[in-house]
C-alpha cells in the first residue's frame, strides 16, 4: 500500500500483535494454536513490547489489512494469513464487521466510554447535569454504568437512577449532542490511549491457550528475555495454582465448575492440586469422584488440558466478579 496509514513505524510482527490484541484473549489464544513455535515467540514478544496503543493505530492496522486484501498484495504475512487471522478467531461475519470498524468513521463518545476506566471518567461526568449523566449511563454497557454510578455521591446516584428509569424516548439530536460533549470530555481527560499490551495481556492469552503451548512459549521467551518471561509468569494463573486456594475459595470453585471437567482435569494433574480438590470434597463425593475417574477410558493429553483450561477460565471469571481471590504463579504467598 502506498498510503501512510500511521503504521509505517511498526514491524510486521508488531502489526500482528496489535491485531491479536484487538481480537481479545480468547480469539488470540485460539489463533495461536495454528502458529508454529517461532511465530508464537515472535508474536508474544511483540505483544509484551506494546504498552499504550492509540485506538486510531488499531484502526489503521485493520484498515491496512483490508486494503491489502482488496488489492491482493501481501501484508502482515500474506493475504491468506491476513484473511485467516480474523476468520479463524471470529468467523467470516465477525471478521468482516471488525474490518468494517476501521472504515466506519471516527470513534464516537459512547464507544470511547466503553473502553474508559470508570474511576477516571466518573469525576468529570459527575460535574454534568443529572439528566445528562442519565443519558450517558443509559448508553453505556451495564457493568460500565454500574461502576461509574458507584463513584457518584449517594444523592446523585438516586437522582440519576430515577432519571434513567423515566427517560422514555429521546430525540436523536439530543443524544448526538450529549455524545459529542462526552467525546470532548473523554479526549481531554484520558485521551485515546489505553493499556492494551504488556505482560498481563500475554498472561491472559496463555492462560486459555493450553499447557503445552504455554510451556513452549515461556521456555523460548526465557532464552530470549528472562525478565519478560518472569513478568508473564507472575501474572499468570494456571491449573496447578488451584492447590493454593483457601477453603472458602475452593468450595466456591467446586460450586461453579462442571464435574465432568474436574474428572478429566485431574487425570493428569499434579499431586498437590489433586489432593487439594479431594480434601475439599465430602467423603461421599470424594469416593464417587474416584470411581468416576477410574471408569474414564484413556484420554488424550490435549483433552485433559482443555478441561483444565475451562476450569481456569471459570476461576478467573469468579475473580473478575470479585467472588473469590486467586494467587498468581511466581509467588510464595498462600491464602488462608
Amino acid at each position: 500500500m502506498s498510503k501512510n496509514t500511521g503504521t509505517d513505524g511498526l514491524s510486521s510482527w508488531h502489526k500482528i500483535a496489535v491485531l491479536m490484541i484487538a481480537l481479545g484473549q480468547e480469539g488470540a489464544s485460539e489463533l495461536m494454536r495454528h502458529f508454529g513455535e517461532d511465530e508464537v515467540e515472535q508474536v508474544v514478544q511483540a505483544i509484551a513490547d506494546l504498552k499504550n496503543v492509540p485506538s486510531e493505530l488499531q484502526d489503521a492496522v485493520l484498515l491496512e489489512m483490508e486494503g491489502a486484501l482488496q488489492e491482493g498484495v501481501p501484508a502482515l504475512g500474506g493475504v491468506d494469513f491476513a484473511r485467516g487471522l480474523l476468520e479463524r478467531a471470529l468467523g467470516p461475519e465477525k471478521a468482516a464487521a471488525m474490518l468494517g470498524r476501521a472504515t466506519g468513521g471516527a470513534i464516537t463518545g459512547f464507544k470511547m466510554l466503553r473502553n474508559a476506566d470508570p474511576a477516571q471518567v466518573a469525576p468529570f461526568i459527575a460535574q454534568e447535569h443529572p439528566q445528562t449523566i442519565a443519558l450517558i449511563l443509559s448508553q453505556a454497557e451495564p457493568p460500565q454504568a454500574a461502576a461509574i454510578l458507584e463513584q457518584l455521591s449517594a444523592s446523585m446516584q438516586a437522582e440519576v437512577v430515577h432519571r434513567i428509569a423515566t427517560l422514555g424516548h429521546i430525540a436523536p439530536e439530543v443524544l448526538d449532542e450529549v455524545e459529542q460533549a462526552l467525546e470532548v470530555i473523554l479526549k481531554n481527560v484520558i485521551g485515546s490511549k489505553r493499556e492494551v499490551g504488556g505482560s498481563q495481556v500475554v498472561a491472559n492469552i496463555l492462560n486459555v491457550a493450553g499447557g503445552r503451548l504455554e510451556k513452549s512459549v515461556l521456555e523460548r521467551i526465557d532464552n530470549a528475555d528472562p525478565e519478560v518471561a518472569e513478568a508473564i509468569r507472575k501474572r499468570m494463573f494456571v491449573f496447578d495454582d488451584l492447590a493454593r486456594l483457601g477453603d472458602a475459595e475452593m468450595q466456591m470453585v467446586l460450586r461453579y465448575i462442571e464435574i465432568k471437567d474436574l474428572q478429566m482435569a485431574l487425570k493428569a494433574a499434579g499431586k498437590a492440586v489433586r489432593d487439594r480438590f479431594f480434601t475439599a470434597l465430602s467423603e461421599r463425593a470424594r469416593i464417587r469422584l474416584f470411581e468416576d475417574m477410574d471408569a474414564l477410558p484413556p484420554v488424550r493429553m490435549s483433552e485433559v488440558e482443555e478441561a483444565q483450561a475451562r476450569i481456569v477460565q471459570q476461576v478467573r471469571q469468579l475473580e473478575e466478579q470479585q467472588v473469590i481471590r486467586i494467587p498468581r504463579g511466581g509467588g510464595d504467598d498462600e491464602y488462608v
